[in-house]
């Protein structure tokens, strides 16, 4: 099993940045990991995901050339740098692990989930 732990969220004006740690422990060898949002009202949405050595990243649309997701095994820690922000960006923003390839966009393929860390993006 993997625990997950995110931090970093706050309040920023648009334009600014922000960025979001997720903090693993247990079997976390081996895992990919995906960021998600969650917006009030709203399904939780696919933001960027990637794979155990950092070789494989992948992008909602609207965050590409704004997110990067990074990771440092080292420290069991996925990073996800947020550049540009606009007030759309504003929502709780999740970290979640998954052991095989595949769906890695899709929320239902994910089996540990962090408790996520509030991003307010104003305007």
């Amino acid at each position: 099993q993997v625990q997950l732990v995110e931090s970093g969220g706050g309040l920023v004006q648009a334009g600014g940045s922000l960025r979001l740690s997720c903090a693993a422990s247990g079997r976390t060898f081996n895992t990919y990991v995906g960021w998600f949002r969650q917006a009030p009202g709203k399904e939780r949405e696919f933001v960027a995901t990637i794979n155990w050595n950092g070789g494989l990243t992948d992008y909602v649309d609207s965050v590409k050339g704004r997110f990067t997701i990074s990771r440092v095994n080292a420290k069991n820690t996925v990073y996800l740098q947020m550049n540009s922000l606009k007030p759309e960006d504003t929502a709780v923003y999740y970290c979640a692990a998954k052991y095989y390839a595949g769906g890695t966009n899709r929320r239902l393929s994910y089996d540990y989930w962090g408790q996520g860390t509030q991003v307010t993006v104003s305007s």
